[in-house]
């Protein structure tokens, strides 16, 4: 089992923190090739891609799902139980990936002519998105795999397979959105063929890590199938609260895009340009969520309760530290950062002005983040659900507020961060001082 010293907390994350570096660099990379390209394959990209990751969340939640259990039986000893968690999770995926690539190609193209004012831009999301899509397929064999290697604290692999992706998206992005060499000039549907071919490149890579790895050998991974209808039953428990409570907070974000487009193509511009510098952020608050539940849910499951307070008090510590270290820019030099992705001086002025008021809202994300995976890690989806549930409610409502009711500027408008993250610190603060009791 893991132990809770530093040096531990910060070698199971900073692979984390990298890999997340470079997803952000994928998108970041995606936004300035069609930055140069055009406005509209610039827009679309961003709009279509925030579908795309809000139906990607459900995949991530079913795979911390299974994170989580296996996370627990480490602690319990009980590492005969990883294999059947593992082939579950594959299981579940593959009916998810089903389900949810027969929407996107039949069901989503009516939503978008429905919700997005600009026709021409619709059609463009719905032909980037429906790329896109093809990622199902991949993510199934690398969250699978990858919920392995959180679960263990054996992140290293991670890192390296962001890494492949990284760099095989950039390369493609370089080939395919303009067309040089063989590839012809394809815009926006060759930086969705890009990030598409990356990802199933990174997922061949990490399945046959693991497949030729030690932890096949440990845990008999691939040894013979032992998917059972009660541990998926389990997985589906922990995994589907999760699956919802990404799927509501990305949805309302998604929701919040709309609403900004609907303000108007400056405004979306602008916001779009947020976004993608918003990704640096995420950087070591995802990297310590996923450190937060792997150590909680072990020492959960050896029944070392004193040591989750200490724990959350070190990884929000170094969650704020590392935060201030990779996001300083928003703040200090926020120009220089929305520079990456736009060449439009009047969206660069605008985006770095808001960027520099809004930055501190991710300091209070740092402290509630950590308690927010405490509750998954304890095996509480049930909770977090209901958390992101109220937090995002109260976000709707105000930025429905901001947007339609009082029309405030763009500038004001983005103020509603504060309100989201304000509201999750208070809640699972709450909870975990006042409500829950472990057993």
């Amino acid at each position: 089992m893991l132990d809770i010293r530093y040096i531990t907390l910060l070698k199971v994350a900073i692979p984390m923190m990298f890999s997340g570096f470079i997803q952000s660099v994928i998108s970041i990379t995606d936004a300035a090739f069609l930055s140069r390209y055009s406005e509209l394959a610039y827009n679309a990209s961003g709009s279509a891609g925030l579908w795309y990751i809000t139906l990607y969340i459900i995949f991530i939640g079913l795979s911390d799902g299974s994170q989580i259990i296996m996370a627990e039986k480490i602690g319990r000893k009980e590492n005969f139980g990883l294999a059947s968690t593992f082939h579950s999770n594959i299981i579940v995926l593959s009916i998810t990936a089903i389900i949810l690539f027969t929407i996107v190609q039949i069901v989503i193209p009516q939503m978008m002519n429905a919700f997005v004012h600009n026709k021409e831009l619709a059609v463009a999301e719905v032909e980037f998105l429906q790329i896109r899509s093809v990622s199902f397929w991949a993510c199934i064999f690398t969250l699978s795999s990858q919920a392995v290697y959180l679960s263990t604290g054996k992140t290293a692999i991670v890192m390296y397979t962001a890494i492949l992706v990284a760099v095989c998206n950039i390369v493609l992005d370089y080939f395919m959105v303009f067309g040089i060499w063989i590839f012809p000039e394809m815009g926006m549907r060759g930086a969705a063929w890009a990030s598409t071919i990356s990802e199933i490149i990174g997922a061949i890579f990490i399945t046959s890590a693991l497949f030729f790895g030690k932890l096949n050998s440990t845990y008999a991974l691939f040894a013979s199938l032992k998917a059972t209808s009660n541990q998926m039953i389990q997985n589906l428990k922990i995994g589907i609260p999760l699956l919802f409570q990404g799927l509501v907070a990305l949805s309302i974000w998604t929701v919040f895009f709309v609403w900004i487009e609907q303000m108007g193509e400056n405004e979306l511009t602008v916001s779009l340009n947020i976004r993608y510098i918003y990704f640096l952020a995420f950087i070591p608050v995802f990297a310590f969520a996923s450190t937060t539940k792997t150590f909680v849910a072990q020492y959960h499951g050896a029944k070392m309760y004193e040591k989750i307070p200490i724990i959350q008090r070190r990884i929000q510590l170094l969650s704020v530290l590392l935060l201030f270290i990779i996001f300083h820019g928003a703040f200090l030099y926020p120009e220089k950062l929305v520079e990456l992705v736009s060449t439009n001086s009047e969206h660069i002025e605008q985006s770095a002005s808001i960027l520099r008021v809004i930055s501190f809202s991710f300091i209070i994300y740092g402290f509630g983040s950590v308690y927010f995976q405490s509750i998954s890690g304890l095996g509480k989806t049930r909770i977090t659900l209901i958390v992101e549930c109220v937090t995002t409610g109260v976000y709707l409502v105000s930025a429905y507020l901001f947007i339609k009711v009082w029309k405030l500027s763009i500038d004001q408008v983005w103020l509603v961060e504060y309100v989201y993250y304000s509201v999750m610190l208070l809640t699972t603060y709450i909870y975990l001082r006042y409500i829950y009791k472990y057993e």
